[in-house]
């Protein structure tokens, strides 16, 4: 079901909350047709708001095995059992992991981690020293193997010193590594990588010649100076830099009417995407 603007309600209504302009941010870098890997969150709402609205053609693959769920309401957990009904396939971590990213057949996959760094590189091993940390942290998962293989990477992060860092304490997951060529010298498959970070405060994209993360677009109620201020790095500023667009009407109703009538998005902002 293809959702479009409804009669009343303006091209960009102004009632949204930070975490459905995110949402609405990573639906946009979703193609007609791409295989979505996502998990839960910002990934499954970003990957449905795609499909119910300008990629009808796109399917989401989940990291437990799912292959086109069709929830009826946000999973809770990658294997949350409202993913089964009406799936194309169900599979298992053999079939994702083997089968779709090491076959090359995966276009977009989203992830997070506690840092992110000016590459792209995530780290969600260790913070400090990797045999004496501050913290240990739970280890990759699934995102090692998705930040390695899918074809692009879309970020999801905190906009501050302690999430973004200009190098990571401990690369889990591969960015762009340590610049240009770095991934194709590690064996990664050519022209793979992170295409964007999704923060609550903008959209970083990615340089061809230097692989280091620039502002692409600033959210309404920041500005560039704020944004470059939080970032832990010398942060460039493209020259067409410009205002983030709001959600649209047809992706506020995909999201609130379809998606997610009980507004459990809502979560994130007890979480800091404010």
């Amino acid at each position: 079901m293809r959702i479009e603007g409804g009669q009343g309600m303006s091209v960009h209504p102004d009632d949204y909350i930070k975490p459905e302009l995110m949402a609405c941010c990573g639906a946009r870098e979703i193609a007609d047709g791409d295989i979505v890997i996502v998990g839960t969150g910002f990934p499954t709402m970003s990957a449905n708001i795609a499909k119910h609205t300008h990629a009808p053609g796109a399917t989401m693959l989940q990291e437990s095995g799912v292959y086109d769920a069709r929830p009826a309401r946000p999973a809770l957990s990658v294997g949350d059992p409202c993913l089964n009904p009406g799936a194309a396939m169900i599979g298992g971590l053999v079939e994702v992991m083997g089968m779709f990213l090491q076959g090359g057949w995966v276009d977009v996959g989203f992830l997070s981690g506690s840092q992110v760094d000016k590459f792209g590189n995530i780290n969600t091993t260790a913070i400090g020293d990797y045999d004496s940390p501050k913290s240990r942290l739970p280890g990759s998962g699934g995102a090692n193997p998705i930040g390695a293989l899918a074809r692009h990477v879309l970020i999801i992060a905190l906009h501050d010193k302690r999430s973004l860092a200009e190098r990571v304490d401990f690369i889990t997951t591969p960015g762009y590594l340590d610049g240009p060529g770095a991934r194709e010298r590690w064996g990664l498959p050519q022209g793979s990588g992170p295409k964007v970070i999704i923060t609550n405060k903008a959209v970083l994209r990615f340089d061809e010649s230097t692989k280091e993360a620039y502002l692409a677009s600033y959210h309404p109620d920041t500005s560039v100076d704020e944004v470059v201020k939080l970032t832990p790095w010398k942060l460039n500023v493209a020259d067409d830099v410009r205002e983030t667009e709001p959600p649209r009407a047809e992706e506020l109703r995909a999201l609130r009417e379809v998606l997610d009538p009980f507004r459990m998005i809502k979560i994130y902002e007890k979480r800091g995407y404010v």
